[in-house]
């Protein structure tokens, strides 16, 4: 398997699937995020900042953004260990946003509001996969999700 990071999709395919009306229902979107050592601006600015730190900016902004479009931020935690499979270079955080559908994904994506803390998220990031979920066709009902209820 070939694990590609990217900051902003660079296949005309994936972008214009992105567009697609997509699953019903809400979409998880999976974030496996790699910063850089030092945030880099794309204006060039002197920064001091770690990539985290100006990634941090981006996030504490896009959690107050996401409930403009129905969102909301689910989790956020450190990478700490690889139990399972192989890759060259651990991510450095896992990021799990919750959308009420790909649209509204997208309208955010494309707003401006959007647009103008995005730039904190391109001077810290060296890369990052978004994976798409949804809920299980047997919806709530999943013994995982059950289980995860009656912890909570």
């Amino acid at each position: 398997m070939q694990v590609l990071n990217e900051v902003f999709p660079t296949d005309p395919a994936r972008f214009s699937a992105m567009m697609e009306k997509g699953p019903d229902g809400p979409i998880f979107m999976v974030n496996l995020l790699k910063f850089k050592d030092k945030a880099e601006y794309d204006d060039g600015r002197p920064c001091d900042l770690s990539g985290r730190d100006a990634y941090m900016i981006y996030g504490r902004a896009v959690t107050e953004l996401l409930p403009k479009f129905g969102g909301r931020g689910i989790f956020a935690g450190d990478v700490t260990f690889l139990a399972l499979g192989q890759v060259e270079e651990l991510w450095d955080e896992v990021a799990i946003a919750m959308y009420p559908d790909r649209a509204s994904l997208v309208r955010m994506s494309l707003s401006e509001e959007w647009r103008e803390i995005a730039v904190h998220r391109s001077a810290g990031l060296k890369g990052q996969l978004n994976i798409e979920t949804v809920l299980p066709q047997t919806g709530l009902a999943s013994p995982f999700l059950e289980m995860i209820k009656a912890l909570g």
